[in-house]
């Protein structure tokens, strides 16, 4: 007999077996993940009889979202970690109490701070501006000289006495005054804007201490008195003030000398509105 001989299947045939071989697996897996799943749905739900049974699955599963139904992973309910949170927020809650009622607790040492008659401000002036390098430019001048202005003076801080004041509340609220800095110099000679000063209103009677060494060192009775707490600083010159013979075009400016800083103790002197007079020991 003639042997007729089947030929190999070609490598497109393989490709399409082997996609085949893979989808049958995937579907034969899905149907067992599905068949346990049901399985342990069944254990963990009371048994009952066959048609309430089903429709109760049915029902747990359209309750369940579809992330959850494609994972398999169900939320359990875990009496240990909920009580473990529990505890654990309860005593956040306590520290804050232990907190709260040690800062309500704490007494303050500083006696400056309990009256309204006392007080105490930290007073700084400011800065005065740099100075400017800089020369003369102009059609027709090739050696016009230097012409750098010199920086502004920083402010100063004043305490003035009001006679519509009768405390040193205000000042609590207020504890860091500051002046505001002096302008830099510029070129064509002109100098920088000098700093605001600032001035604080106080009653009269009042007593300035410096805080460290409790010297007096000043006082204020009368309505409309000034006394200069904290002076600031000079401005820097400009190359312009050191043309000399010699040196005919200086670079070199200064820089602006820092305002004066200092803490304050301040007290108020009230005048009694009444008084008692008579002997000592005398039962007043």
């Amino acid at each position: 007999m003639y042997n007729m001989r089947i030929p190999p299947p070609s490598f497109s045939n393989r490709f399409a077996c082997s996609q085949q071989q893979q989808q049958r697996r995937r579907l034969i897996l899905l149907i067992s993940l599905s068949f346990v799943w049901t399985t342990s749905l069944g254990l963990l739900l009371p048994q009952q009889s066959g048609s309430t049974s089903r429709t109760t699955t049915t029902k747990l599963l359209a309750s369940i979202p579809q992330q959850q139904q494609d994972d398999g992973d169900l939320q359990v309910f875990d009496a240990d970690r909920q009580e473990a949170m529990e505890q654990q927020k309860k005593l956040l809650l306590k520290k804050q109490q232990k907190q709260t009622q040690q800062q309500q607790q704490r007494p303050k040492d500083d006696q400056e701070w309990k009256f309204f008659d006392t007080a105490r401000i930290h007073v700084s002036g400011g800065d005065g501006g740099n100075g400017c390098v800089s020369f003369r430019r102009e059609k027709g001048e090739p050696m016009g000289g230097p012409n750098g202005g010199s920086g502004g003076r920083g402010g100063n801080v004043y305490l003035v006495c009001d006679e519509g004041l009768n405390t040193l509340a205000p000042l609590r609220y207020r504890v860091h005054v500051r002046a505001t800095k002096g302008k830099n110099g510029l070129g064509k000679g002109k100098d920088g804007q000098k700093g605001n000063d600032v001035t604080i209103p106080v009653p009269p009677g009042t007593v300035i201490r410096e805080l460290r060494t409790q010297k007096l060192a000043g006082e204020l009775k009368e309505p409309g008195e000034t006394f200069l707490v904290a002076r600031g600083g000079r401005g820097g010159r400009g190359n312009a003030a050191f043309m000399t013979q010699r040196n005919t075009a200086p670079k070199i400016a200064e820089r602006g000398e820092p305002g004066a800083k200092s803490w304050l103790a301040i007290e108020l002197r009230l005048v009694a509105d009444v008084g008692f007079l008579g002997k000592p020991n005398a039962g007043k």
